[in-house]
This record gives structure tokens, C-alpha cells and sequence, in this order.
């Protein structure tokens, strides 16, 4: 099963598979099991102010010696910057956090990637689809990871390329649909 995607205008390109729905209980069992975690977040983080969750999420699961870090694209969320002060904001210690071009390589040896409210900037249609209208953009690479968890608020909502992101597809991902905000504080409470 595959699905066209709209990519302003030139040929569709079809993504192959099927989207995998994840659950918070999943992804609690999954990160409670990995030792290297990346969390990636994106506007949507901004939107659902889910940074404070997010924050006691990385520092509980730092606490079980695990190697927790944020990875942050330069043009994430409306403006450059903005996910480093809503990191800094909840306290999120900067030597956890890195920028793109500092972890991208890491994610080949990352157990569990969180991915909250970013579309753009992980998509592989970036690196992988010459017809797409971000192509050559740089991206987080974070379909390189062993798992990935994207917490999305519905299926069919789209980056600012307007198009649907191929990693959604991809056999190591799963989405866990919902709010930001709600899905964040129920994996809070479930660690």
C-alpha cells in the first residue's frame, strides 16, 4: 500500500507501507528499555507547551542512568532559537541539548528518538525525493534511529512543505496521535 503525496506541483511521489499507530504505553516500555534517547521537538512542542513535560520526561529518564539528549534543527519552531528558550525555560540543562549539525550522526546508534510536533525538518523527503519542494534542505536524520515515536496530533496534518512526511511510513516508526501537551503528561505520569 502506497499514498501519493502533494509536493507543490511537480510529479507525486508514492510512499510505500503502512503507518504504524503507537501507544504511550509502547513508548514508556521502550524508552524505559533503551539507554541512548534523543528528543527532537518542533513547533508543535511550542503549540501544545508541552516543554515542562518533556523536561521532567528527559530528567526522570537521565536519573536511570540513560544517555538523554535533545536534538534541535536550526529553524525549528516559527522562529531560530525558539525550542532553545522553551528548553531553557523548563530547565532543561544545556549540556543535553545539541544542535543539528552536532548529533545528526548519532542517530545510527540511538535506541529511541521522540519526535514532537516536527515535521519538516525530519522528513527524508529532504534527502531522498528530488521532486520535493525541500529537497537539499538539511534535516535531522532521525529514521537512522533503532526506534522512533512521532507524536503527531492526526494523520494528514503536514510540515510547511505541505506534504506528508515519508518517515511515518517507515518500519521503524510509530505514531502516537493526540495532543502534544496531553500525550507528554500521560508518559510524565507513566514513568
Amino acid at each position: 500500500a502506497g499514498k501519493p503525496v502533494a509536493n507543490n506541483g511537480n510529479d507525486s511521489t508514492e510512499i510505500e507501507g503502512d503507518i504504524t499507530i503507537g501507544s504511550v504505553d509502547n513508548m514508556m516500555e521502550s524508552l524505559l528499555e533503551a539507554k541512548n534517547i534523543i528528543i527532537v521537538p518542533g513547533y508543535g512542542l511550542a503549540v501544545a507547551q508541552a516543554q515542562f513535560a518533556v523536561a521532567d520526561i528527559a530528567k526522570k529518564l537521565k536519573g536511570m542512568g540513560k544517555n538523554v539528549r535533545f536534538g534541535i534543527h536550526p529553524v525549528a519552531g516559527r522562529m531560530p532559537g525558539q525550542l532553545n528558550v522553551l528548553l531553557a525555560e523548563a530547565s532543561v540543562p544545556y549540556d543535553m541539548v545539541f544542535e543539528m549539525e552536532e548529533i545528526n550522526d548519532d542517530f545510527e546508534g540511538t535506541d529511541v528518538t521522540l519526535v514532537i510536533g516536527a515535521s519538516d525538518t525530519v522528513s527524508s523527503a529532504a534527502e531522498d525525493d528530488p521532486n520535493c519542494s525541500i529537497y537539499g534542505m538539511p534535516v535531522l536524520r532521525v529514521w537512522k534511529s533503532h526506534l522512533v515515536f512521532v507524536l503527531k496530533r492526526t494523520i494528514g496534518n503536514t510540515g510547511y512543505a505541505g506534504m506528508e512526511n515519508p518517515i511515518l511510513y517507515k518500519d521503524n516508526v510509530e505514531v502516537v496521535l493526540g495532543d502534544a501537551h496531553e500525550t507528554c503528561e500521560a508518559l510524565r505520569s507513566a514513568i
